[in-house]
């Protein structure tokens, strides 16, 4: 994962990851709409159910580290090597790719996963198969460094599949699911050539030089990618990392991050594209910061624009501080959680939400704990969020607007330390015949005044609802 320079929204942002991997400002004016019938039903169907899963798990969380980034020899901080083969780079990474004799996640149980994220209120889901180190979450044929290859301890598991497993979990339980995929692999030859030392990022050769090499890894890339689309069932979304993996043509030079890539990077998608969605017609294609006809919605990751986006989109972002499992995890609050998800929908954007498991298979408690707190405000709130679209001005002062048919919901997201209504409240807006507050039955009084609508709030009420994170006013 990486991060996306988009203007922030700050106040709920304060705790986002030290160790954020840098990404990209994107021009998304140049956005390009599907154009096929059944991407274009499959994106306003995802669009509906706003709130979704992530899940990055490999061999790294078995010494609780940053996926991945540790093997990539740039001078960040999200790089840096620790422990004890830290001081040579050759031996680092062999003990990395050697992680998988030890990781034997035995308490795996993505039954629990589906059934705690469907009760959190999510609606989706995406979990890593691969990422960039390489090893694959599921039973490819195209490499042994895999979860069920026999150097693997956990390959002796009947569930050794573990994509498989987890797709078909959440299947179960009605949510949409994708597959993340990394697009460059840090392991396999034809992407960093054992003769060159990695420089970087990226591929350490010139693949215009060596096209040979290159048709090697476009066409490994594809066909692990045509294995997921195939043998894992339904599949709703392909959601492809690692945008430094792009035509040369598509840089952007007014991105720093881009500027870093010297070699055109060519893997085909048109292809990649066409393939996948004859075996899973209507897949959504998620290209991460490739502007084009193959980035079918856009992920700033661990921010929020700061205004209304046309576009389909949808913040990444972690429950704790990493995408990766540590033992110690500082979780954002479900309150702060909640507020968060509410600004996003107010702007037309998803939230996707990422849960590291840990290498025994299961989540910290914690992350259970926040989910279900989520889910009881969702019981009562969610027909504010699931389905709605966004209601000019979108966001104004501590209120969000979203609309349903003729029903119009103004949610207020209270301060810290604002953990009752006020007796009365002004909505910035004028209600129709009818004005309640959702997860209250007592009725509310109100005086029109202007553009505004001051609302009585009976004192039981403010009891009941006390410490909600948002309070919902439905107005029809």
């Amino acid at each position: 994962m990486k991060r996306f320079g988009i203007p922030l929204l700050t106040a709920l942002l304060a705790s986002a990851p030290v160790f954020a991997q840098q990404h990209s400002e994107q021009n998304h004016s140049k956005y390009i709409w599907p154009k096929d019938e059944q991407v274009k039903q499959k994106l306003s169907q995802w669009q509906d159910v706003k709130f979704g899963l992530l899940m990055h798990w490999g061999t790294y969380s078995k010494w609780g580290i940053v996926e991945s980034w540790s093997l990539c020899p740039e001078d960040e901080g999200w790089c840096e090597r620790r422990g004890p083969y830290a001081g040579n780079y050759t031996e680092y990474k062999r003990a990395y790719e050697n992680i998988r004799t030890e990781f034997n996640p035995v308490k795996f149980n993505p039954e629990r996963w589906a059934e705690a994220a469907k009760k959190g209120g999510m609606k989706y889901m995406v979990f890593t198969t691969k990422h960039h180190d390489g090893f694959c979450m599921f039973d490819t044929k195209l490499t042994d460094y895999k979860i069920t290859d026999p150097k693997t301890a956990f390959a002796s598991h009947p569930r050794s599949n573990v994509t498989k497993e987890v797709l078909e979990a959440f299947r179960k339980q009605d949510f949409m699911v994708g597959t993340y995929f990394s697009k460059p692999d840090w392991h396999i030859d034809s992407y960093w050539k054992p003769y060159w030392p990695p420089k970087d990022r990226n591929v350490n050769y010139d693949p215009k030089k060596y096209p040979k090499e290159w048709k090697k890894f476009a066409d490994f890339t594809n066909g692990q990618i045509q294995e997921l689309m195939s043998d894992y069932g339904k599949i709703d979304i392909l959601w492809l990392d690692g945008g430094w993996v792009r035509p040369f043509s598509t840089i952007d030079s007014t991105i720093s991050w881009q500027r870093a890539i010297t070699f055109d990077q060519d893997i085909d998608m048109a292809r990649i594209a066409r393939e996948a969605r004859q075996k899973q017609p209507g897949l959504l294609v998620v290209d991460r910061t490739v502007t084009g006809e193959f980035e079918n919605y856009v992920t700033p990751e661990h921010q929020i624009p700061d205004h209304y986006m046309p576009i389909p989109w949808e913040t990444c972002m972690t429950m704790g501080d990493s995408w990766s499992y540590i033992p110690k995890e500082n979780f954002k609050s479900s309150r702060k959680l909640v507020q968060i998800l509410v600004d996003i929908v107010a702007k037309n954007g998803n939230l996707l939400l990422n849960i590291a498991p840990g290498p025994d298979g299961e989540w910290h408690e914690e992350a259970y704990g926040r989910l279900a707190e989520i889910g009881k405000w969702m019981d009562a709130n969610g027909e504010s969020i699931y389905g709605t679209k966004p209601l000019a001005p979108y966001r104004q002062d501590k209120w969000a607007f979203t609309k349903k048919g003729n029903v119009t919901y103004v949610s207020y997201l209270p301060a810290e330390g604002e953990d009752q209504l006020p007796a009365n409240v002004t909505l910035p807006i004028v209600p129709g015949k009818t004005l309640t507050l959702l997860g209250a039955k007592s009725a509310l009084t109100w005086k029109k005044s202007g553009t505004a609508t001051t609302v009585a709030i009976p004192e039981n009420v403010r009891k009941q609802l006390a410490g909600q994170p948002v309070w919902v006013f439905k107005l029809s």
